[in-house]
């Protein structure tokens, strides 16, 4: 598909589009990032995540996970992590670098909550059991209180690659500046 070229501000412009628009659209491919992180082993360890929202003045992403899941722990001991975004559709893949914050607890952690617990995976936070760990399905139980966590992510910087047959193109984009680099 041929590609209009993008200015520095337009290419801002249309990432947060994207990145918003995933955590309204169950469809967008950019709505289930995959998150990249260093293992309590030291190994890279990489998992699906469900982006909740992209807010752009913040420069923040955010995910909700089980608090006792092995990547809450990977995040308190390592914060930086990445964030990994492709869509068949644009053409495009963007990687983010992020700081992570959990939240555990909190009126925000509780909000999330209440808009959760009317879903269907209410049920993923309320298990007995910690997320991975080996199980029949009898013996997984229903805890009293939910284990919802909230990951925020503090965007650092993206690095941008839109593929077409016309050309790759790539930037290195920051909070105010974009560089354009070779693909």
């Amino acid at each position: 598909m041929n590609q209009p070229a993008l200015t520095e501000d337009d290419l801002h412009h249309r990432l947060w589009m994207e990145l918003q628009r995933a955590t309204n659209d169950r469809h967008h491919d950019w709505r289930t990032p995959v998150l990249a992180s260093t293992g309590l082993d030291g190994f890279p360890q990489a998992r699906t995540v469900v982006l909740r929202s992209a807010e752009r003045a913040q420069a923040k992403l955010t995910f909700f996970t089980d608090s006792r899941s092995p990547k809450v722990a990977e995040l308190q001991t390592q914060a930086r992590a990445s964030l990994v975004f492709w869509s068949k559709r644009l053409g495009w893949q963007l990687r983010v670098s992020v700081l992570a914050t959990v939240m555990t607890e909190g009126a925000a952690v509780e909000a999330a909550w209440q808009r959760v617990s009317q879903l269907p995976a209410a049920g993923d936070y309320l298990s007995t059991a910690p997320p991975g760990a080996p199980c029949t399905p009898e013996e997984v139980g229903v805890c009293p209180q939910h284990n919802l966590c909230i990951v925020s992510a503090q965007v650092l910087s993206m690095d941008w690659l839109a593929l077409a047959k016309e050309g790759h193109r790539r930037a290195r984009v920051s909070a105010d500046s974009v560089a354009w680099c070779v693909p």
